[in-house]
């Protein structure tokens, strides 16, 4: 008997990844393909894990990697095309019951960028105009208080 994993996605401007939520996994496979990912395992009951997902857009194996720990097992594909954003995972327009943005790491990474600048831009506003203050004053009659003290 085997079943498909849970599985959580994200999408950034060099990878996207993908994070199957099954824990203390046994005999993990994971084999990246051009246009498609296969992942199987043995969870901790031995009910075998299975997901078969052909992605939006190409993908580079060889630059692509996973990384197992005790709780998931995740993978980080590297785009064919950078910086060009996948508005879903899959290459079907249908969403599969077992797939979910992963919200706690999804971002907007292609107006990120220009935020970015701003913020740099803004702070760099910020030193100019400490700079731009002129001479800091003379503390000289410093001096003087000590004396009445």
């Amino acid at each position: 008997m085997r079943q498909p994993g849970k599985v959580l996605w994200y999408d950034r401007a060099k990878y996207v990844f993908l994070e199957f939520c099954v824990e203390n996994s046994q005999n993990v496979k994971v084999d990246i393909e051009d246009h498609k990912v296969i992942f199987s395992c043995l969870n901790e009951d031995n009910i075998q894990i299975y997901n078969e997902i052909v992605v939006y857009d190409r993908i580079q194996p060889k630059d692509s990697r996973e990384k197992r720990s005790d709780r998931s097992i995740t993978c980080f594909l590297r785009k064919w095309k950078e910086k060009v954003a996948w508005p879903r995972l899959t290459k079907e327009n249908h969403k599969p019951a077992w797939l979910s943005v992963d919200f706690d790491n999804w971002r907007d990474w292609d107006t990120e960028e220009e935020g970015e600048v701003a913020l740099a831009e803004h702070y760099m506003d910020l030193i100019n105009n400490v700079k731009d203050k002129g001479a800091p004053p003379s503390m000289d009659d410093l001096d003087d208080l000590d004396d009445d003290i």
